[in-house]
């Protein structure tokens, strides 16, 4: 929870000290940093149940209005990938444990990288906008453009050699060649992610959800009307769902291109600047520590899987594991909206020095957000035996993702009190702090 007696990473609205074009970014805050609760427009301490539910309505109407569009958008891009995964489980299992390998490794691995990268400017726009510093915020999202296409051109050799990569990591040689054949095709799709990803926690911390939100759907219904058309009805396989997949990239990517370039975000986007070039070191440093929460909770499905191609019957596993994390992702989506909702409402309180306001908006996207997992996983347990139907023919794979069920179910419910918390750190600028759990986890997940 954020304290209510210590600075944010931005100074307040009236304060002279603020970031400006001709400085580094500051390093986010110790755990303990904050903002003074007693600033204008920041609520009382609540002191009774009157107090409490008049400001819970006030905060969810603010939540709500957050959370649905962003909900919506995690869902349509956890959909992207799963509708690809769907239509090439009907194909055949190596197919789908080739696309799962590929997702959940190769592409998991360098979106993990980026979005983690990313998580800085998530922090960095939302307390800008809050303290009124418009015009900082088209300068970090250029920053991390340089940024991150730099790093996915370092990237690059991942997807170039990917069939000898796994095979050196112990992945079965059939497996491998497919995922090798099926990644190069892939090269577009990152590249398109690192221009997209900074687009996103531009847009996201202007409290742009429903631009999004359209932009994102009419992605996602262009993406499945392809998917069907080049994978099944022209036969073109793997190297169809590539295709898709980098057409539905770059889609989304002009999409919100053209809306942040046409003026829609006012004085946020005012044009290139050299000044991008200011300090560029400082903000790379803030960048590689921001990187460490987000990868770590990226990478663990890609071990997950991995570990998974080391069995027995290795297609049977990665097939089964690979719709067990798909099903995680589709269900979590409620807790992704929420996360996203209270990353904006605390960096922008914690912006306008409303230390208060950010406190309680964790509590009320926390609550939300873990009676919906729990609902979300009672749904998946009354239907174990119907929605492995959806994602493959194998009888073989869908008796597996059926016991699997009960584990996921319990995933889903920590998941959602964890992207609450998550949610809370990225908006105050804490991630390198969290990395540390996360890296917890990591490790006796593995020693279980």
């Amino acid at each position: 929870m954020v304290e209510s007696n210590k600075q944010p990473l931005l100074s307040p609205k009236h304060s002279n000290t603020c970031i400006s074009s001709s400085s580094s970014p500051p390093p986010p805050p110790p755990p303990s940093s904050s903002i003074n609760g007693d600033e204008e427009g920041d609520i009382k301490p609540i002191g009774n149940i009157k107090d409490f539910i008049r400001e819970f309505s006030a905060e969810s109407k603010k939540q709500l209005y957050l959370a649905g569009p962003a909900t919506f958008i995690a869902l349509c891009n956890c959909t992207l990938l799963t509708i690809t995964e769907v239509f090439a489980g009907h194909i055949g299992t190596t197919e789908l444990a080739a696309m799962s390998v590929q997702i959940s490794v190769i592409s998991g691995f360098t979106s993990g990288i980026l979005l983690g990268m990313g998580s800085a400017l998530e922090t960095l726009c939302g307390q800008a906008f809050g303290a009124g510093q418009l015009n900082m915020l088209g300068i970090y999202v250029q920053r991390s453009w340089i940024i991150l296409i730099t790093t996915t051109l370092i990237l690059m050799f991942l997807y170039i050699f990917a069939t000898p990569i796994l095979i050196f990591i112990g992945q079965t040689p059939e497996i491998s060649k497919a995922v090798g054949a099926f990644t190069v095709w892939m090269i577009p799709q990152p590249f398109g992610q690192a221009i997209n990803c900074p687009l996103t926690k531009f847009m996201q911390m202007q409290s742009k959800m429903m631009e999004m939100a359209v932009i994102i759907g009419a992605t996602t219904v262009f993406h499945a009307s392809f998917c069907w058309l080049l994978m099944l009805k022209l036969e073109m396989g793997l190297i169809g769902a590539a295709i898709v997949v980098n057409c539905s990239s770059w889609f989304l990517t002009i999409a919100q291109l053209m809306y942040v370039f046409s003026g829609s975000c006012g004085r946020a986007w005012s044009g290139f600047s050299w000044k991008v070039f200011h300090h560029l070191c400082g903000y790379i440093r803030l960048t590689l520590q921001s990187a460490a929460m987000p990868c770590l909770q990226s990478w663990y499905a890609t071990v997950v899987v991995l570990f998974a191609g080391y069995m027995k019957n290795a297609e049977l596993s990665v097939d089964a594991m690979s719709i067990s994390m798909n099903v995680c992702n589709m269900t979590s989506v409620v807790a992704v909206g929420f996360c996203t909702s209270i990353s904006i409402r605390v960096s922008n309180e914690l912006g306008a020095a409303h230390g208060h306001k950010a406190n309680f908006s964790v509590v009320v996207g926390a609550i939300y957000s873990s009676l919906l997992g729990l609902a979300m996983a009672l749904i998946l347990m009354i239907t174990r035996n119907q929605y492995p139907d959806l994602f493959s023919d194998s009888e073989q794979v869908k008796q597996l993702v059926s016991e699997l069920t009960p584990l996921i179910g319990v995933n889903i419910v920590i998941s959602s009190v964890q992207a609450s918390l998550s949610g809370a750190a990225i908006g105050a600028g804490w991630q390198a702090y969290v990395a540390y759990v996360n890296l917890g986890h990591v490790c006796l997940g593995g020693l279980d």
